[in-house]
C-alpha cells in the first residue's frame, strides 16, 4: 500500500473530499469554481489561495494537502463545522473584527464558560468544548472592547483562557495551523493581562504544540522555561501553585523521554512525583488537574517512550484506582497500559484494555492515534478478537490504513 506522500496533490484532495463531499459541494464551500476544483483534483493547476481555501473547506493543514503530513483517522462532519466556526471566531477577533449579534454578558458568566468548556475539554469531548469556546472567544473579545482603557487587564486574561482552550482543542485535532494562531494570540492576551501564570501557562501550551509537530528541542526549552518560571517554594506552595508546577514539570519530563533524554526525564519526574506528594491529592486548577495520581499515571507514559516496559508495568501495579482523574486522563492511562501490555506480549491483555476503553468512550477514540499503533504491535492474538478491535477505531489489524484514508472515508486531521 503506498504512503500518504506517495500520492499526487490531487489525488489527496480527492481523498480528503471523500465521497460524500462532490465537486459541487467543495467549490460551493470554497468560493471557487467547480473547473478549479477539477483542475486541482488533476494536478493541472493549483494555486496558493486555491490551496488555502481548500485546506480551510476541508479542515485540514496545507501539509496534509501537500503531502508532508499524513492525515489522521476518519473526521465526522460536525468535527469539520466545529474547526471551522473556531476558525472564524479565533481569525476574527484577532483582527478586531465582532459579530454584531454578541449579548452582553458579566465577567463572572465568562469565568463561569471558562469551567465549562475545560469540564468539556477533560471530559474528551472535543468537538464540544470547541462548540462552546468559538462563541466564547466572541463574548470575551467583546466585553474586552467594552472596558475603559486602563481596566482591561482581567478582560485579556479571559480572553487569554479563552485562546487557549481553542489552541488544545486545535492541536489534539490535528489543526496545527489554528493551533499555532490560538496560542499566538493567548500569548498576547495574556501578556496584556499582566499575569505570570498565565504567560506560562501559554508557553507550555505552545510547547504542547511543538511537541505534536515535531520540534522537540524548541518544546522542551518551552517546557523548562514554564516549570522554572512558575517554580513555587514547596512550604508556600498554594495548592494551585503546586498543581501549575507540577502539571508542567511532568510535562517537561514527557518532551525529554520524546528526545531520549532519561536522565533528564528521570531528573523531571522526581520533581513530579515530589509535586503530586506534597498535594496529597489531584486538584483541578488552571484548566488542568494534578496529583498523586496523576504523577504516576503519567509516568507509565514516559517509561513506555524511554523503552523501559518493565518499569511501566511496575507503575501500573501500583495503580488501584484512577477515578480521581479526568475522563480523558483516565482513557489516556488505559491506551497506555495497553500499550505497555503489547510491549510485553500479553496480547489478550493489551486486547481487553483497548477493547473496554474504545466501548467506554469511542468519542474520545475517534480522535487518538494511539489505538492504531497498539493494534499494530499486537502480533499474537486470535484473528477475531483482532478484527473486532480493528473496526472499533476504523484501521485493518496489520495498521496499514491508520497511515491514510481510504477514497470512501472522510479526512481526518
Amino acid at each position: 500500500m503506498p504512503q500518504w506522500s506517495d500520492y499526487s496533490t490531487g489525488e489527496r484532495i480527492k481523498i480528503l473530499r471523500g465521497r460524500e463531499i462532490r465537486q459541487s459541494d467543495l467549490a460551493e464551500m470554497t468560493g471557487l469554481s467547480v473547473v478549479t476544483i477539477q483542475k486541482a483534483e488533476q494536478d493541472k493547476t493549483l494555486s496558493l489561495p486555491t490551496l488555502l481555501a481548500i485546506a480551510d473547506a476541508l479542515s485540514v493543514d496545507t501539509s496534509v494537502i501537500l503531502g508532508q503530513q499524513a492525515p489522521r483517522r476518519a473526521q465526522a462532519q460536525d468535527d469539520r463545522t466545529m474547526i471551522r466556526e473556531l476558525s472564524r471566531a479565533v481569525h476574527d477577533t484577532a483582527a478586531g473584527i465582532l459579530p454584531r449579534d454578541v449579548e452582553p454578558i458579566s465577567l463572572d458568566e465568562l469565568r463561569e464558560t471558562t469551567d465549562r468548556c475545560w469540564a468539556h475539554y477533560w471530559r474528551g469531548r472535543y468537538v464540544e468544548a470547541g462548540a462552546v469556546v468559538a462563541p466564547f472567544i466572541s463574548a470575551a473579545a467583546a466585553y474586552l472592547h467594552d472596558q475603559a482603557d486602563g481596566e482591561q487587564a482581567e478582560a485579556w486574561q479571559v480572553l487569554s483562557d479563552a485562546y487557549r482552550i481553542a489552541a488544545y482543542t486545535a492541536n489534539l485535532m490535528g489543526a496545527r495551523d489554528l493551533a499555532y494562531a490560538s496560542i499566538g494570540h493567548a500569548q498576547t492576551a495574556a501578556e496584556r493581562g499582566a499575569d505570570d501564570m498565565r504567560v506560562a501557562l501559554v508557553r507550555s501550551g505552545r510547547s504542547w504544540v511543538y511537541l505534536r509537530d515535531a520540534r522537540l528541542p524548541e518544546a522542551l526549552e518551552l517546557a523548562e522555561r514554564s516549570a522554572t518560571d512558575i517554580e513555587p517554594r514547596f512550604s508556600k506552595a498554594t495548592p494551585e501553585e503546586m498543581t501549575a508546577y507540577g502539571s508542567h514539570i511532568n510535562f517537561a519530563a514527557v518532551v525529554a523521554s520524546r528526545m531520549g533524554d532519561k536522565a533528564r526525564a528521570a531528573d523531571y519526574l522526581s520533581q513530579s512525583h515530589a509535586a503530586g506528594a506534597r498535594l496529597g491529592r489531584e486538584v483541578r486548577a488552571h484548566g488542568t488537574l494534578f496529583g498523586p495520581v496523576s504523577a504516576t499515571t503519567q509516568a507509565v507514559g514516559i517509561k513506555l517512550a524511554l523503552g523501559q516496559t518493565g518499569a511501566a508495568l511496575d507503575l501500573i501495579a501500583s495503580v488501584t484506582d484512577v477515578s480521581s482523574l479526568t475522563e480523558a486522563a483516565q482513557h489516556r492511562y488505559a491506551m497506555d497500559k495497553a500499550l505497555a501490555q503489547a510491549d510485553a506480549k500479553l496480547w489478550d491483555q493489551s486486547l481487553d484494555t483497548l477493547e473496554e476503553t474504545l466501548r467506554v468512550a469511542p468519542v474520545w477514540a475517534r480522535h487518538q492515534t494511539l489505538p492504531g499503533v497498539i493494534v499494530q504491535r499486537i502480533g499474537r492474538a486470535s484473528t477475531a478478537r483482532l478484527r473486532r478491535v480493528s473496526e472499533l477505531i476504523g484501521v485493518s489489524p496489520t495498521g496499514a490504513s491508520d497511515q491514510f484514508p481510504s477514497a470512501t472515508r472522510k479526512s481526518a486531521l
